[in-house]
């Protein structure tokens, strides 16, 4: 690509990163405010769980304000009706207006995030992931590197997975779901991918993953910081990840230094059994 082409993609995603920033502040203004004086929750049909009017105002305000700066891109959000015109677009808004609903529902629970990222071609290029409770705001453009509150990140570069600080659920340690034994790692967990994904960024921990079906809009945002932070992020078969795709789904997520990735990926199941599809979203 030529110098100038690639100047000018830089130039378009560090814009995008500063309305992101700027959108992810007030997002967070809202939902705290909502938390404050308590919020109503409902269920989402087919079991996909509670939704509260804080994530659908927060939604609604980040629809208004980043559509209106960025007329010509697409929109894929999760608490949003979704679009297909969003696959025409080059440009696509990514969005979980707040990831970890029940971590927000539980009182003095701060580890719940707004996912905000902008994809060009599949590509995240732009992304932040704030956690307004915690006033952390996690921030990455392409090839830009990453940042917590405007400070340089870095992911670890441990390289052995026995004892490696390992964020993801307890299923996932499910025997079924892997070679051998199961790894010798010290478990951890947060109820927020998007914050999962940050914190390996952040080098708190050495690695996460969740080898379930996972939808774009909490995955977008995190992969873009956690790549930026010298990590390597990709789907349970160690593919590269794509977003703006028509089912909105990833086969799973693995983000971890290049050598612990390939340990974890090694130590996969390949033929592991596959949690069933969510249902489509009208």
């Amino acid at each position: 690509m030529p110098a100038a082409e690639t100047q000018a993609l830089q130039q378009e995603a560090l814009a995008d990163l500063a309305l992101l920033t700027e959108a992810a502040r007030v997002a967070g203004e809202i939902a705290l405010a909502h938390r404050a004086r308590g919020f109503d929750v409902t269920e989402k049909p087919d079991g996909q769980g509670p939704v509260t009017d804080a994530d659908l105002a927060v939604d609604a305000a980040l629809h208004t304000r980043l559509r209106e700066a960025r007329p010509g891109y697409g929109w894929l959000s999760e608490e949003s009706p979704d679009d297909p015109a969003r696959l025409e677009h080059e440009h696509v808004f990514i969005i979980d207006p707040i990831d970890g609903t029940r971590a927000f529902m539980a009182e003095g629970n701060t580890a719940w995030a707004h996912s905000l990222a902008v994809t060009r071609n599949g590509v995240v290029t732009a992304a932040v992931v704030f956690l307004p409770a915690k006033d952390s705001l996690y921030a990455a453009a392409l090839g830009g590197g990453a940042t917590l509150n405007g400070a340089p990140i870095r992911a670890t570069a441990r390289a052995a997975l026995a004892g490696a600080r390992l964020l993801a659920a307890k299923p996932n340690y499910a025997p079924a779901n892997w070679r051998g034994p199961v790894p010798e790692v010290a478990r951890h967990y947060r109820p927020s991918l998007a914050y999962r994904l940050s914190s390996v960024a952040e080098g708190r921990f050495d690695a996460m993953l969740t080898l379930r079906p996972s939808w774009e809009w909490d995955i977008a945002a995190g992969s873009l910081i956690v790549e930026e932070a010298g990590a390597r992020v990709t789907d349970r078969s160690g593919a590269a990840l794509r977003f703006n795709t028509p089912r909105a789904l990833l086969d799973g997520v693995v983000a971890a230094g290049p050598a612990l990735h390939g340990l974890i990926l090694d130590q996969l199941a390949p033929d592991a059994p596959r949690d069933p599809l969510p249902p489509l979203r009208d």
